[in-house]
């Protein structure tokens, strides 16, 4: 008795074509021979959001209106401050990009200020996640003024405008 065989069709050929030309997985610190490692969106956000609110000269995170929005949700009993406020992430499976939102004090360098937080959070977030960091954007919102009759950054005494000095 002979054996028959049957022909494979096309669909079948390049799907045994594709399957003995399939890449082995790539292997690093998420993604290893026994397991993946997943990360949330949100522990990137906030592992930046700390980086970023740590740096000094950085008034405050985030625009205006997400300030005065999470001022709001604070005041309500059991909420916690948010960390990740002022920050947007992509993230992939090995890399992120950041985008930080910050306010600036008066008198500091924007550039000094942008280029230590793009450090700090590039640190932060590959340190603590393994995550590839390729980009950091650092979006500057406003400049927070001292109060005219209130105090400087540092928290001495504004001057006053147009006060005459008695001696």
């Amino acid at each position: 008795m002979s054996t028959m065989t049957v022909p494979a069709t096309t669909e079948e050929s390049k799907a045994r074509e594709a399957g003995n030309a399939a890449e082995p997985k790539q292997f690093d610190a998420l993604h290893t021979a026994y397991g993946d490692t997943s990360i949330a969106d949100q522990v990137v956000a906030k592992l930046a959001g700390m980086a970023a609110r740590e740096v000094p000269g950085v008034y405050a995170m985030g625009s205006a209106a997400g300030r005065a929005f999470s001022s709001l949700s604070q005041r309500m009993p059991g909420q916690q401050q948010s960390v990740s406020g002022g920050v947007s992430i992509e993230k992939g499976e090995r890399q992120t990009a950041i985008g930080v939102s910050i306010v600036v004090e008066y008198g500091v360098s924007i550039v000094q200020v942008s280029d230590t937080i793009r450090d700090a959070v590039i640190k932060s977030v590959e340190f603590g996640t393994g995550l590839d960091v390729v980009s950091v954007d650092v979006n500057v919102h406003d400049v927070h003024l001292p109060e005219e009759y209130g105090t400087d950054a540092d928290g001495t005494p504004a001057p006053v405008t147009g006060a005459t000095v008695l001696a």
